[in-house]
């Protein structure tokens, strides 16, 4: 590990980044330009502590799973990433099957989305980035052990995930993962992230292989959906979902209609979702 060459790799990655540049306020008049330590740290989910001593090359080295945080908090390119691991004495990922590096100018395009809830997804559901508003809507989903962020694996695994939606939902919310999920599989057979995923609900989950056996398949696009807030009731939103060819990755928006039951509770939620409403289960 190059404890000096990622200390001043990490200042300078630090240093190029407005406030802005991540959603956040610029505040008070800054000495120095660039993001605070505790401001990277916070983004990261790291200690300020941790990421301090790192920037000192005095720190421990870090994580493969700390390495990936890093590279989004800091907005880094694909190639930028890559030398964040070689600089701890790590191998980049694989860029041959599904990236989990999210481009800079995704995550500046999520950022922007203040008044609608937002996620970077891959096409087999693991959750890559949210906004503000997607983790009052759905919860905080990368606060959850990495295990825990795949979508499709939550809705099937995990009784709490599909209290997200309305009971009488539920079957169609099921049908639409396994389909979407099968349309991934069959176009990369060669990815082990999806077959892996397919491999393990198929062993541990009846619904799954009941509706997988049923050989259903479609593209994830644009649709209406209904989810379940524990603080304002039903949200029913409009789902669009942008595709990242080359990274096989989506940008998924949800939107309520202007005028309605939803558009208002939406905005509701602007206001006082981030005071403690998300939802506890999800």
């Amino acid at each position: 590990m190059n404890r000096p060459e990622l200390a001043d790799f990490l200042r300078r990655a630090r240093a190029r980044l407005n406030p802005s540049d991540v959603g956040l306020s610029a505040g008070a008049r800054r000495r120095t330009p660039g993001l605070r330590r505790e401001e990277v740290a916070q983004l990261a989910g790291m200690s300020v502590d941790y990421y301090t001593r790192m920037e000192q090359s005095r720190g421990p080295s870090p994580s493969r799973q700390m390495l990936t945080a890093l590279a989004r908090a800091l907005r880094l390119t694909e190639d930028e990433r890559d030398h964040l691991f070689h600089l701890t004495g790590e191998q980049p990922p694989r860029r041959e099957t599904t990236s989990t590096h999210v481009r800079p100018g995704l995550l500046l395009v999520l950022d922007r989305l203040h008044d609608t809830p937002a996620m970077v997804v891959t096409d087999y559901g693991e959750v890559l980035a949210q906004n503000a508003l997607s983790r009052v809507v759905s919860g905080d989903v990368l606060a959850r052990p990495p295990q825990e962020r795949n979508m499709i694996r939550r809705f099937f695994l995990d009784p709490t995930a599909q209290d997200l939606f309305p009971p009488e939902d539920r079957p169609q919310r099921a049908r639409e993962q396994v389909a979407g999920l099968r349309a991934v599989a069959a176009a990369r057979p060669t990815d082990p992230e999806p077959a892996s995923l397919v491999a393990e609900l198929h062993a541990t989950s009846e619904e799954f292989a009941r509706l997988w056996d049923e050989h259903e398949v479609a593209v994830r696009r644009a649709a209406t959906k209904r989810f379940r807030h524990p603080a304002i009731g039903i949200l029913e939103l409009d789902c669009e979902v942008l595709a990242n060819s080359d990274h096989n990755q989506r940008l998924v928006i949800h939107t309520a209609r202007p005028g309605s039951e939803s558009y208002q509770r939406m905005q509701l939620l602007r206001v006082v979702g981030l005071q403690d409403l998300t939802p506890a289960s999800s």
